[in-house]
């Protein structure tokens, strides 16, 4: 598997969100290498939008969304799930995208449909946060082979309260995969 390079992230949020899919997420902890197939994702673009964690500013919590592409930001919802985004853009934008479902590949234990359990199958928790994801141990890289899939979009879930950003078409997903956490 070839990793993504830095430039990979440093694009337009949209247009990585969409290219993520199909890329393999690896993760490799206590000598275990464990892989799966992006399916889903939510893309969070930067302060103006106010579903994302970024529109309340810069905090503690959100620092790593306004640094550098190509960096994982691991946080908690509910004080119990860790969600794993990948930041997107140049430093100071605070875009990222949400990898909300995984078909497994290898080595994924339990449920990967929804940004919680994929997050507990492939073992990535708080301490992943601000991680580079160019590094040798968590990572993403295209998988063997070309394949070609039809792409869905829809609003994304569970941002309500975030008026006209709600309704905006910025989840996607593969058309027809059964991982998906919400067709």
């Amino acid at each position: 598997m070839r990793k993504v390079p830095r430039a990979f992230y440093d694009r337009d949020t949209i247009a990585v969100a969409r290219d993520l899919l199909g890329k393999h997420l690896v993760h490799v902890s206590n000598g275990v290498e464990r892989v799966g197939r992006i399916v889903e994702v939510e893309a969070y673009l930067g302060t103006n939008d106010l579903a994302s964690h970024s529109s309340r500013g810069l905090t503690g919590r959100t620092r790593v969304m306004f640094g550098p592409p190509g960096r994982a930001y691991v946080y908690l919802v509910y004080g119990m799930h860790s969600c794993m985004n990948v930041v997107t853009e140049r430093d100071g934008h605070a875009s990222a995208v949400l990898l909300r479902a995984l078909e497994p590949v290898r080595n994924v234990d339990g449920p990967t449909r929804g940004p919680g359990r994929l997050c507990k199958a492939m073992h990535i928790d708080r301490r992943l946060n601000d991680h580079d994801l160019t590094g040798d141990d968590f990572f993403i890289a295209d998988p063997p082979g070309a394949e070609r899939f039809s792409i869905v979009k829809r609003p994304r879930v569970g941002v309500g309260y975030a008026g006209p950003w709600a309704r905006r078409l910025l989840r996607f997903y593969i058309r027809g995969n059964p991982f998906v956490s919400k067709p």
